[in-house]
């Protein structure tokens, strides 16, 4: 049983569907606190060829409160605004009659709650990539709420029966190899590839949302792309 735990992302890069297309289980990792300025709420899109945020608004955001105890605001505009940007930036990309239709209903999802409304666009997209890994929440799961870190993490692992615990490579410093192998659980980290692919612009723009790759690419290219990375274990990693 292969475990990832990661918070909820607004629209993420490909990077965080190979983490989830490389797990048995994907955990969503929501109740923990709220970062301000990072992707729990934003992401970026290409608009006349550069790149453009697109954003959803919340609610008396605050990094003291758990990301599932935050609503969405304003949810008729700026859906509204949501859509006329991608409109207005991939009318005229290849696969826009195809994936608009998708995109649609997942931005127009009425839930006011931050972390079931992301929970439904992670696993709206993940089905139409063709990616069939099972999604929990994490305070659907009875973990003990003093527990933090790296305990954490190793107190749902065991509770899924993880064999193996596999995070974003920019995490490594956050864990202790042995720690887990005291638990019998093996530590990889995923390391991935981003592959240019024309996005109708002199200059490819890496790392944008998962939007812009399917606006661009064919389901075909893009199970492609998700097949991408490299998992290193911990000892590998320097």
């Amino acid at each position: 049983m292969k475990v990832a735990i990661m918070q909820p992302y607004f629209f993420p890069y490909i990077g965080y569907y190979q983490l989830i297309h490389a797990v048995d289980t994907f955990v969503i990792y929501d109740d923990v606190h709220f970062i301000k300025k990072g992707w729990i709420h934003r992401n970026y899109i290409l608009v006349d060829g550069h790149k453009h945020p697109l954003t959803m608004s919340v609610e008396k955001m605050s990094q003291n409160r758990l990301i599932l105890e935050h609503e969405r605001a304003n949810i008729e505009d700026v859906t509204r605004h949501q859509l006329k940007h991608l409109y207005h930036g991939y009318r005229r990309a290849p696969q826009f009659e195809r994936v608009m239709p998708l995109l649609e209903p997942v931005l127009r999802y009425e839930d006011r709650n931050v972390s079931r409304y992301l929970a439904h666009s992670l696993e709206t997209i993940a089905r139409s990539l063709g990616i069939q890994t099972t999604f929990v929440r994490s305070s659907d799961l009875a973990i003990g709420k003093t527990l933090k870190g790296q305990d954490r993490v190793l107190a749902i692992c065991q509770a899924l029966g993880a064999t193996d615990y596999i995070n974003a490579i920019n995490g490594r410093a956050l864990y202790d190899a042995d720690a887990f192998e005291q638990k019998g659980i093996r530590l990889s980290f995923i390391d991935t590839d981003i592959a240019p692919y024309d996005q109708g612009t002199d200059e490819f723009e890496p790392y944008l949302s998962i939007i812009d790759l399917m606006m661009h690419c064919s389901k075909e290219e893009m199970q492609l792309m998700l097949d991408r990375y490299e998992l290193i274990s911990n000892r590998q990693v320097t």
